[in-house]
């Protein structure tokens, strides 16, 4: 064999070769690739299960009244609270000295104060109108009322007049009994007398030092003095002791 025909068979090999070696190397690409979309398609599909979940939860959660969470955790806390009870009951123990004991200090005076809110709303004065609706409800509140006479008078003037509307006319069908009036007169004499009480002129005191004209001059100076005091007394006092700068 000639040296031209075993380099031809070299060179043909090392071709081949190569030619396996590049195949080999674009099909480990290529599985890559694959396992790569593969997982790239799987992670979708979960991705779009997730939401699919997630927008049935919430379509769920819209359809539930406004206050089912509240309402949730409450009935949650009764049944602890009556599982708690059953098992004091059973051990002889006092269920109320039981719940105080895992009760902290603080939760126990924010209680209190809420406590405290609920009997006695009235927080003090924010408008005329909220005003005059307590008091209407403290009014209510100490009236007693007559069935027998509340049917009475709804026999006597009719359903359509009892329940009188914006076209009823209603005038001359009801008659005031003059119990019920007498009952008027003395709810509006309490009332004046306690008006009086709180609305009490203040006491003068002679000793006091008299920087006013006037007695609206006398309301600002207070002001004045409550909101300012502090910070102008040295001022106050260097005026009056004639060694003011």
């Amino acid at each position: 064999m000639s040296d031209a025909n075993v380099t031809e068979n070299v060179a043909s090999t090392s071709s081949k070769t190569a030619a396996s070696g590049t195949s080999v190397g674009d099909a480990k690409k290529k599985f890559e690739r694959m396992a790569k979309l593969r997982e790239l398609h799987n992670k979708r599909n979960e991705a779009r299960k997730l939401n699919h979940q997630e927008v049935q939860e919430e379509e769920r959660r819209a359809k539930l009244p406004a206050n089912f969470e509240a309402r949730k955790r409450r009935a949650e806390w009764i049944l602890n609270e009556e599982k708690i009870r059953a098992k004091c009951e059973e051990d002889g123990e006092d269920f109320d000295r039981v719940k105080l004991l895992h009760i902290q200090a603080d939760e126990l005076d924010r209680m209190d104060r809420l406590k405290s809110r609920k009997k006695n709303p009235d927080q003090g004065f924010s408008t005329y109108e909220a005003a005059t609706v307590r008091q209407h409800n403290r009014l209510v509140q100490n009236m007693k009322v007559d069935l027998q006479a509340y049917q009475e008078e709804k026999e006597t003037v009719g359903e359509d007049a009892f329940y009188a509307g914006r076209d009823t006319l209603v005038h001359g069908l009801h008659k005031d009994k003059p119990e019920n009036i007498d009952k008027m007169v003395q709810d509006l004499e309490k009332q004046v007398g306690k008006r009086d009480k709180f609305s009490r002129r203040r006491m003068y005191n002679d000793e006091a030092d008299v920087d006013y004209i006037n007695e609206r001059n006398m309301k600002f100076n207070k002001k004045l003095e409550r909101f300012y005091g502090q910070y102008t007394s040295d001022i106050k006092q260097n005026l009056e002791r004639g060694t003011a700068i």
